[in-house]
């Protein structure tokens, strides 16, 4: 293994000279600095990460821990995390939990057995024990993505009331006469949001939500399917002519079962969804929904985690990116409109 005395050997300077060359600790004659880095590229040599993180006690590493990183919500967010710490020099080590309680304590710990600078967290559905866990380790910064943890720095999520404002204002200024609406869990602090949003504007166009049009799902596409099968099968007759999906993945179950019972979309019912996934625009038809800026939450996130690391700026308390509407043909005008008093 090629070691920093090689290198000094080779480019003719002290090892002291390479070190401050390589990590740029004191002023070095620009020239030498080329000559060093011309030695380093034929000598092949790799700094040894371990002894740089024992010598300044950072590793340039930032630990997430995210439910998964198959959803395409989470997948872009993760993206523009990596991006983001990729573009200032800090490396990303991603644990996927599955929401499951034992997983996200051992995760934790493996993080800062690892060293990690900083910690990000994209869950929901974390135990108590894990939120003990976090309050432990408040030596490492943590901002939370997409949801609400308590006892972190910083929260940053897209504003979900104002999302749901724009679903509901958008399906009534369409004229649909019956409203409604597949949400998350119940308790899910990003779906307790969006109902808030969507019953306002809604009661604001003179048709308070109904609750017999509501029901609740686990936010994926079998989730939507099996939500979808059940409403139809309580409403009967009384079924909605268009629905509010808390998310996209459960906006296409559901399209799909509205389609197994030979409704159409959206002649027969409207379809809205939330996050704007890519696959979004390739449904058939394609999906009208609420962009949630997924990428941007997470470059955001690495922005504000190395501003603190590397320049001590200090992390705003929440951050909340703005929603909008991106319509497409899952919602048309309805056939047999209904006019606000």
């Amino acid at each position: 293994m090629v070691t920093i005395k090689d290198v000094a050997r080779a480019a003719g300077v002290s090892v002291t000279t390479v070190s401050h060359a390589v990590n740029r600790t004191r002023h070095v004659n620009p020239d030498t600095i080329e000559k060093v880095q011309a030695t380093i590229e034929q000598l092949g040599y790799q700094p040894s990460g371990v002894a740089r993180a024992l010598k300044s006690n950072r590793t340039q590493t930032v630990g997430m821990i995210v439910t998964s990183s198959t959803n395409p919500f989470f997948a872009e967010v993760i993206r523009g995390v990596e991006t983001g710490c990729f573009d200032r020099g800090y490396s990303l080590m991603l644990c996927n939990s599955g929401d499951v309680a034992q997983k996200l304590t051992a995760y934790l710990r493996t993080l800062m057995m690892k060293r990690i600078d900083a910690l990000l967290v994209m869950t929901s559905n974390a135990s108590s024990d894990f939120f003990r866990r976090l309050e432990q380790i408040r030596t490492v910064p943590i901002i939370a993505l997409d949801t609400t943890i308590p006892r972190v720095d910083c929260l940053i999520n897209d504003d979900s009331l104002l999302g749901g404002r724009l679903a509901g204002a958008h399906l009534a200024d369409k004229g649909f006469a019956r409203i409604g609406c597949i949400t998350g869990p119940a308790g899910h602090p990003r779906s307790t949001e969006r109902l808030a949003g969507f019953a306002a504007a809604l009661a604001e166009a003179g048709r308070p939500l109904d609750r017999a049009l509501m029901i609740e799902s686990d936010l994926t596409v079998g989730g939507g399917h099996a939500a979808m099968a059940e409403l139809l099968d309580r409403c009967g007759a009384e079924r909605p002519d268009a629905i509010f999906c808390f998310n996209d993945l459960v906006a296409i179950g559901a399209m799909c079962a509205a389609q197994q019972r030979g409704l159409r979309v959206p002649e027969d019912l409207a379809v809205i969804g939330y996050d704007d996934i890519d696959i979004a625009a390739f449904t058939s038809p394609p999906l009208t929904t609420i962009r949630q800026p997924a990428y941007d939450i997470g470059v955001k996130a690495a922005e504000l985690l190395v501003g603190l690391l590397d320049h001590g700026r200090p992390l705003p308390r929440t951050l909340a990116l703005e929603p909008v509407l991106v319509e497409r043909l899952s919602v048309t005008s309805a056939t047999n409109p209904v006019r606000s008093a």
